[in-house]
């Protein structure tokens, strides 16, 4: 059963919107880990693609430190972020091509939107995505 409806804590969703916000020019991307299917953790990563104004890479050896930790701390890996400085919050062609954890979250942080950011959340399978319901900012 797929959860249609899904819960960003306040601190994550402003941490996420803050990277956005102080690199307004590229595309930010990273991780966020879960407990108990909870979002708990960002994990920041170094976007190493040629032309990082339109796409994302997260950088391989930061990836997998990420990982690691996330493991350590007996997370899972809840959400792949990025963020679209000038175009709406939906998976790009590039995106869906790219995307290659069907069991993730992508989740993309607009800033094309005058003084209000936009954050949306999609399922990524086969290149095809299915917007996810987001409850922005709200703790427990």
């Amino acid at each position: 059963m797929t959860q249609e409806h899904i819960q960003i804590p306040r601190k994550i969703t402003n941490q996420l919107l803050h990277l956005a916000q102080i690199s307004p020019d590229l595309e930010v991307c990273g991780l966020i880990g879960s407990k108990n299917g909870q979002p708990s953790s960002c994990y920041p990563i170094k976007n190493t693609a040629e032309q990082p104004q339109q796409r994302f890479q997260l950088d391989p050896s930061q990836q997998i430190s990420a990982m690691t930790k996330m493991r350590a701390q007996g997370e899972e890996l809840f959400a792949i972020y990025h963020s679209h400085p000038t175009s709406p919050a939906i998976p790009s062609v590039t995106d869906l091509n790219l995307a290659s954890y069907p069991g993730a979250l992508y989740l993309i942080i607009s800033l094309n939107t005058k003084g209000i950011l936009e954050m949306r959340g999609f399922k990524i399978n086969q290149q095809s995505a299915q917007e996810i319901v987001l409850s922005l900012g709200e703790d427990g």
